[in-house]
């Protein structure tokens, strides 16, 4: 499993109709685009497919859907997480995971607990969870960091604890994963525009908002890295940078379906509190997607 997940995964938007019911075909396109520009697996119920404004029986139904559509082609990441560990728990039990792979958990958001709490979080986690689970750090969202200690005492302390999604941003913090990771402890991107300077630093891919968009080139761009092929990865990375950026500029995943809105890949509905970008920013992103 920690093989399959090296490269690409995609955070799978979750397509909205007007009225703020899923639109299903529109994900059934989406998720073929998207194994057609040859993602390794797949990465639903995350932030960008707005899961924090799904119901229990919304999730269910994106996730029964997306093992559907994909028909075992590729692994299936699903997200579960939150600030209450008991009600994780509960969650994962209460899941259809049959045709899940393992189980991307947010660290706790708004409780702000001390690096302690995070490592009791995790370890009722790991030793409820009938799949292997991967760590997600996005300290701007949950106001509260997990440090590489703490990522490195799970990963030693626990066998299913077998990787991270490291969105801090924080370069010396990544170094540290890296060079005092266990052996085939996964390290994934989740910041899209550090994915290249992290493979060079000893990263094995990303979770990826972009590659809903740009999967092909996204995904040859992390292959090349991987292969030590930097000159192509390094072309690559810079063709896209500029889409990259502006993709985050008012949010996630409100940047990345304008794109897929452009692309006529998926109508640019989002669930309230979160709105469609401006429409100055809008015409900056068609503009750098018509020149890339």
């Amino acid at each position: 499993m920690k093989n399959q997940l090296k490269g690409t995964g995609v955070a799978l938007v979750t397509p909205f109709h007007k009225d703020g019911s899923i639109d299903f075909n529109c994900f059934k396109n989406l998720i073929e685009h998207i194994i057609k520009g040859k993602a390794e697996y797949l990465v639903p119920l995350g932030t960008t497919g707005e899961s924090v404004t799904l119901s229990k029986d919304e999730k269910q139904a994106v996730l029964d859907f997306v093992i559907e559509i994909n028909n075992g082609r590729l692994p299936v990441v699903v997200g579960i997480g939150g600030n209450n560990t008991q009600e994780v728990v509960s969650t994962i039990q209460k899941t259809n995971l049959e045709g899940v792979d393992a189980i991307l958990s947010v660290s706790p958001a708004y409780n702000k607990p001390t690096q302690k709490g995070i490592y009791a979080h995790y370890k009722v986690i790991a030793n409820e969870s009938p799949l292997p689970v991967i760590i997600y750090n996005v300290p701007a969202r949950t106001a509260c960091n997990v440090k590489a200690e703490t990522t490195l005492s799970l990963a030693e302390d626990f066998s299913n604890i077998i990787g991270v999604k490291e969105a801090s941003g924080n370069i010396m913090q990544c170094m540290q994963l890296a060079q005092n990771r266990p052996k085939n402890f996964l390290l994934l991107s989740g910041e899209d525009a550090l994915t290249f300077p992290l493979i060079g630093l000893g990263f094995d891919g990303v979770i990826s908002v972009v590659a809903n968009a740009y999967t092909r080139p996204f995904t040859d761009m992390v292959r090349h890295a991987l292969s030590g092929e930097y000159t192509k990865a390094r072309n690559l990375h810079y063709k896209l940078l500029d889409v990259t950026n502006l993709l985050f500029v008012e949010g996630n995943p409100a940047g990345i379906k304008a794109a897929l809105a452009i692309l006529d890949l998926c109508k640019d509905n989002l669930r309230l509190p979160l709105v469609g970008i401006s429409r100055s920013l809008n015409n900056k992103l068609s503009a750098a997607m018509e020149k890339l």
